[in-house]
C-alpha cells in the first residue's frame, strides 16, 4: 500500500473535477480525500495498491472534460492508513 499526494493546476474548480474524482477513487478501491484548494487548484491524496494510484494520476493530468489542466505536482510516499472511504474535504 502507498499513498500519493497529487495537486492539481489549472481550470479545475467548477468544472466537476472533485466528484469525478472521487467516483474514480471509489471504483478504483482507494481510500483519501480531494478537495478544492484557496489557490484555484484540487488536492488530492489517495491511499491504495500502488498500480490503482497510478490510474488516479493518468485521471487527474487530464481531468474530467471540461477541466483544463495546465500543471501536475505529485510525490508517492508511504500509506498511513487514516482514511475509512474516498470524500470530499473542505
Amino acid at each position: 500500500m502507498k499513498k500519493i499526494i497529487i495537486q492539481v493546476y489549472g481550470l479545475v474548480q467548477g468544472v466537476f473535477f472533485r466528484y469525478t474524482t472521487r467516483k474514480i477513487a471509489r471504483n478504483l478501491g482507494l481510500t483519501g480525500i480531494v478537495k478544492n484548494s484557496l489557490d484555484g487548484s484540487v488536492y488530492i491524496e489517495a491511499e491504495g495498491p500502488e498500480d490503482k494510484l497510478t490510474e488516479l494520476l493518468k485521471f487527474a493530468k487530464k481531468g474530467p472534460k471540461s477541466a483544463e489542466v495546465k500543471n501536475i505536482e505529485y510525490e508517492y510516499k508511504e500509506a498511513q492508513y487514516e482514511f475509512k472511504g474516498f470524500g470530499y474535504s473542505f
